[in-house]
């Protein structure tokens, strides 16, 4: 098996860095219908934009690039043990190699492991096969979407949708309700793996294999297909849209498999998959581990570029940012302002915040730029031979973490912007209007798209949380994001909440 261990990086390295082609086509198609100068088509653009960055370089799609997943069909008689061996090897050099971040953290003392290796990372399911080769694959689910699973328990009342009942139009609500619950959260477009049945446990592994099917497949039992058919129709019919800005494209795929249950238990588990969609898989030989076949995509085709044009094409009417940001700068932002920020930010995560709560920060917050973000980072030498810090992938995470200490910080310590994703809540909103300061979303899983406008790492500090949760300072030019809550208490996020849920409430009955 000389070559399992190198076949495991490959796969683990393509699944990172380079999108399948179902969802390839899938996301073209919700750019076409997408309507055009929107805040959605916009995001689309950069969306489109960063996969082919991720595709050209082999840098990772998003930077988090999730709990590393396999599901390994081996012929009677292989020694699994031996393949678990080597899919840790492989995640641990796919790691150092900056493929994956370190994203294995201690539950009781939150110290991250930085090789992606410890007590049930990476997970590993294995099953055995009347075949003569191995099958392994792969699935890298961030926790931005992986946060926004859901498991309902029928009979029940749903938000906008009255009862459900312990039927398909009971599902049917609480698919079309896990699609509103994740709005720009979860990455939108996203996509359903669903289990309808079992247990509570095994309800959520069901509904993530389904997210092994091909986006464009119809489900053998006509029931579920026609099923898997009107959730898709009707979830883009709520405008969530492109990042939860509002649009026309919120859903580009539904799965479904129904197990069986317990008399007393109906079950709906919704594993939501965000756009940055990245799953492959691999047939190995079992004699030496060489890859004999890709599954869902086709290595010696060449890769389309999905951007058709300049990716972000500017009009001229953004508004250039250089930090650190004076107040009357942020009062003059209103939402849906682009904005272009140049000079220097930080990164704050959860680590950051919590630490924030208890200790002053260790640099000058006033006027500063705050970004939601855990980069992947590389120590690489110099000409010089120092090591130099190098971001491989840098997009925003899930804002809504830091809610129960964002207004706190920024009363505090004086920040005047806080980039990130999928927006805040009302106790951040009145703090930027109390304070003077703006949230601007950036877009989710473009992480190469904006590693690109980060022009030098030029300290870092509280690295003893981690590299994900350290606070990186950054000298950044030309880093697009969008005004979605000023400091005049306006909030795109609210907003759109509020429209979808209306429009899930006329999808109440068929």
């Amino acid at each position: 098996m000389q070559f399992l261990e190198s076949s495991l990086v490959e796969l683990i390295t393509q699944t990172a860095t380079n999108l399948p082609p179902d969802v390839r086509a899938a996301m073209a198609a919700a750019g076409r219908d997408e309507k055009p100068n929107t805040q959605a088509a916009q995001a689309l653009n950069i969306i489109f934009s960063n996969v082919d960055m991720a595709a050209e370089d082999e840098g990772p799609i998003c930077q988090d690039t999730g709990m590393p997943t396999f599901y390994v069909n081996t012929p009677v008689g292989v020694n699994q043990l031996v393949i678990k061996k080597a899919i840790r090897a492989a995640v641990a050099e796919a790691t150092r190699r900056g493929k994956l971040r370190p994203n294995s953290v201690d539950s009781l003392t939150g110290k991250n492991s930085g090789d992606n290796l410890g007590p049930g990372t990476p997970v590993i399911h294995f099953e055995q096969w009347e075949n003569d080769e191995i099958e392994v694959k792969l699935i890298l689910k961030g926790g931005g979407c992986e946060n926004k699973n859901i498991q309902y328990s029928l009979p029940a009342n749903l938000e906008h949708l009255g009862r459900a009942d312990r039927n398909i139009e009971g599902v049917r609500k609480c698919l079309l309700h896990a699609v509103w619950q994740a709005q720009g959260q979860g990455c939108a477009p996203g996509a359903l793996g669903v289990c309808i049945g079992s247990d509570r446990a095994h309800g959520y592994d069901v509904a993530k294999e389904q997210l092994f099917r091909t986006l464009d497949d119809t489900n053998p039992d006509p029931v579920l297909a026609e099923l898997e058919a009107t959730v898709l129709a009707e979830a883009n019919k709520l405008g969530v849209g492109a990042m939860g800005f509002g649009g026309g494209v919120s859903l580009i795929g539904c799965k479904v498999a129904a197990a069986n249950r317990l008399p007393a238990s109906f079950f709906v588990s919704v594993a939501y998959e965000c756009w940055a969609f990245r799953r492959l898989g691999i047939r190995l030989s079992a004699t030496d581990g060489a890859i004999t076949n890709w599954l869902y995509r086709d290595p010696s085709r060449p890769v389309e570029k999905m951007t058709q044009g300049e990716g972000f094409p500017l009009t001229g009417r953004e508004v250039v940012l250089t930090a650190p940001v004076t107040e009357a700068q942020v009062r003059a932002l209103k939402v849906g302002d682009i904005v272009l920020i140049t000079g220097e930010m930080y990164t704050g995560r959860d680590a950051v915040h919590a630490h924030l709560m208890k200790n002053p920060p260790p640099v000058d917050l006033n006027g500063a730029v705050l970004y939601h973000c855990g980069p992947v980072m590389l120590q690489e030498p110099t000409p010089s031979g120092e090591a130099k810090w190098t971001v491989k992938a840098a997009g925003p995470t899930t804002s809504i973490r830091e809610e129960p200490y964002q207004a706190d910080v920024i009363g505090r310590y004086g920040v005047r912007a806080v980039i990130g994703k999928g927006g805040m809540g009302p106790k951040t909103l009145a703090a930027l209007k109390e304070h003077g300061a703006v949230y601007l979303n950036g877009i989710g899983g473009a992480a190469q798209f904006y590693a690109r406008t980060i022009k030098e790492v030029l300290d870092v500090n509280l690295f003893e949380f981690g590299v994900p949760e350290a606070m990186w300072h950054l000298r950044v030019e030309g880093f697009p994001a969008i005004v979605t809550m000023d400091s005049h208490g306006n909030s795109l996020h609210a907003d759109v909440l509020e429209a979808t849920g209306d429009a899930l409430a006329e999808l109440q009955t068929v």
